[in-house]
């Protein structure tokens, strides 16, 4: 979309660097209401995120919980090596965006790996041997340095660009770098 159009526009290579919104959620998760308790009006919030994913073609459900996204991360760096981390990374946006569906569990991420045809054999044994845990630490880490805090967050020649933003905002943001 947005991002793979600009990738084209400036022969740009793109990469994907996996940040810890909430670590702290539990692998059942949390409801959002809890999660931001007096800090935001997280219905309004919600509408405000459907209405800005369907002016972007995105998919967008009112979600009432957080999962916690780490066992995702380390299967989209296995799917990454398999030449699939794009349509995985969909997959899961879908999944966890557009059908609320709980992420850390190992059932639903082995459902995404099979309507893509990635080895569910393969799959259990990254998440149960932690192949792919150093490499989304250091991810982590990554985003640590360079100061993210929120998703999404675009970095370009040491600037960042946080949020949804138009696609001319992501033209500046490489032009003035």
């Amino acid at each position: 979309m947005r991002i793979e159009k600009l990738c084209r526009e400036f022969d740009l290579p793109l990469r994907w660097t996996v940040f810890p919104l909430h670590p702290e959620t539990p692998l059942e998760g949390r409801a959002l209401v809890d999660l931001f308790a007096g800090r935001m009006d997280v219905p309004k919030a919600m509408a405000e995120l459907k209405e800005l994913a369907g002016c972007l073609g995105l998919p967008f459900a009112t979600r009432t919980h957080t999962y916690n996204s780490r066992r995702a991360q380390e299967l989209g760096k296995w799917a990454e090596q398999q030449g699939q981390g794009d349509i995985f990374r969909k997959a899961v946006y879908a999944a966890y965006f557009a059908e609320g569906r709980n992420i850390s569990k190992i059932e639903e991420l082995i459902k995404i790996c099979e309507s893509l045809h990635l080895s569910t054999a393969e799959a259990l044994q990254i998440l149960d041997e932690g192949v792919f845990s150093a490499e989304v630490d250091s991810d982590w880490e990554r985003a640590r340095a360079i100061g993210i805090r929120s998703v999404p967050t675009h970095s370009f020649g040491g600037r960042t660009l946080v949020g949804f933003q138009d696609y001319s905002m992501f033209q500046q943001l490489i032009h003035s770098s």
